[in-house]
């Protein structure tokens, strides 16, 4: 693994092209993987709310405390979970560990009421969920090497996307005849086919030098990736990681505040099929957008790319206030494929550039996504409180100040990561700074 001398090609990028089954699996893993790999997300909301609702104890203020207890649990596990990754020689089984271990703590929820015992499996399946981005990265870097990874990776997005689109359409139609239970037998119907897309990626095919970042061989064994301690040393990794979290803070709260909206306004009947058409709608546009982001990303630059996602985010918040039409709602979420889609597309493309060469990759991953998953959390209880205090408009308008306060800072602070850009002032990183 690390320490071993790395063949001449494979250090600026491998130039032995991965095998079309491999590819295959690496897409089908992507697409079934989708719905998997964020747990419930935005259903938990709804179950909680509609089904067992207020007699049971669940309304919008505690739906968004067991959301946020489970999130600072599974952030906790981020920065270990990335230093794992890149030590790890065995990625697949990790993988299809974690997708069995979010599915089953799902799968028991139509059973259980009791908050502590929803809180212990959401908990669950935040701890098994962190796996899922830095392995799928580190799989991906694996395969194809660094000079193709920017590309591979919008690719990867686009399918995720797709996956994500098509699974919401399914649980809209079947919960509109079985109701919003059957979102849990979809979701351990997608966790055996994305078992089977994984196996179908041979093992011998993962290059774990270049999984971790890997350029050169001077990274030994005895180098333990710390995620905390690569974070706090690099500048610009730790200001990726608190824009991470501001983008994080004022965007995952978005869609679980319009699925309870949703509720009030359609009723428990309809909240799940709605909430499907806003999740399918904007899943649609973040196909083509994350394509976009992988194809461009390295013409363009990731600064002015990332600028439109928080853009967006912002104006997403307002325009939620304007009505509370379902069609409106509906067409409004239209604008998360944009700005998620640029986001998650961008996000392991940024981390590799700050920490290219130093045997660090998915400790990295782990560490911002522990700053990301930070604000992610507090966001559902910021969210929860503004609506039963102050209403729906309040907390809509509360999380777009908070994206246009991200867009300032990534506009004034954050520089370009691409590395071949001339040197031009603020808007360049010093490839010492970012590696430092």
């Amino acid at each position: 693994m690390a320490g071993a001398a790395l063949p001449n090609e494979m250090r600026g990028g491998s130039t032995k092209a991965p095998s079309a089954k491999a590819l295959r699996g690496l897409d089908a893993l992507n697409f079934f993987l989708a719905d998997v790999r964020d747990g419930l997300g935005p259903y938990l909301a709804i179950y909680l709310i509609a089904v067992r609702g207020p007699d049971q104890g669940w309304n919008e203020a505690t739906t968004g405390l067991v959301m946020t207890i489970a999130g600072i649990i599974g952030l906790v596990m981020q920065t270990p979970a990335g230093a794992f990754i890149d030590k790890t020689n065995h990625k697949r089984a990790v993988v299809i560990a974690a997708a069995i271990a979010v599915t089953a703590s799902c799968l028991v929820l139509p059973f259980v009421s009791n908050f502590y015992v929803v809180t212990a499996t959401q908990s669950l399946a935040h701890v098994a969920g962190v796996i899922f981005a830095p392995a799928l990265a580190a799989i991906t870097l694996g395969l194809v090497g660094p000079k193709m990874f920017s590309k591979r990776i919008g690719r990867n997005e686009g399918f995720n996307h797709a996956g994500n689109a098509v699974s919401a359409a399914a649980a809209g139609g079947l919960a509109y005849f079985f109701g919003p239970v059957v979102v849990f037998w979809l979701m351990g119907l997608l966790a055996a086919l994305s078992i089977g897309a994984m196996l179908l990626v041979p093992a011998k095919e993962i290059d774990d030098d270049l999984a971790r970042g890997m350029t050169t061989a001077e990274t030994k064994d005895d180098e333990e990736p710390s995620s905390l301690k690569t974070l706090l040393k690099s500048k610009g990794l730790l200001l990726f990681a608190v824009l991470c979290a501001i983008f994080h803070l004022a965007n995952a709260a978005m869609l679980t505040s319009v699925g309870q909206l949703l509720t009030h306004i359609s009723g428990k009947d309809h909240a799940t099929s709605l909430i499907a058409i806003c999740i399918v709608a904007a899943q649609c546009v973040m196909v083509p957008t994350a394509m976009f982001v992988g194809a461009k990303a390295d013409a363009i630059g990731r600064k002015p790319i990332f600028l439109v996602a928080f853009g967006i985010l912002a104006i997403r918040g307002v325009l939620y206030t304007f009505s509370d039409s379902p069609f409106w709602l509906v067409g409004v979420q239209l604008l998360d494929g944009i700005g998620a889609g640029i986001y998650g597309a961008l996000f392991p493309i940024v981390v590799a550039d700050l920490t290219r060469g130093n045997g660090r990759f998915n400790a990295a991953q782990g560490a911002v996504a522990t700053a990301q998953g930070v604000g992610a959390s507090l966001s559902a209880t910021l969210a929860g409180v503004i609506i039963v205090s102050a209403g729906y408009s309040a907390a809509f308008l509360s999380l777009a100040a908070i994206a246009g306060v991200g867009f300032a800072l990534y506009l004034m602070l954050m520089p370009e990561t691409r590395d071949d850009l001339p040197a031009t002032g603020s808007d360049t990183l010093p490839r010492a700074a970012a590696t430092a």
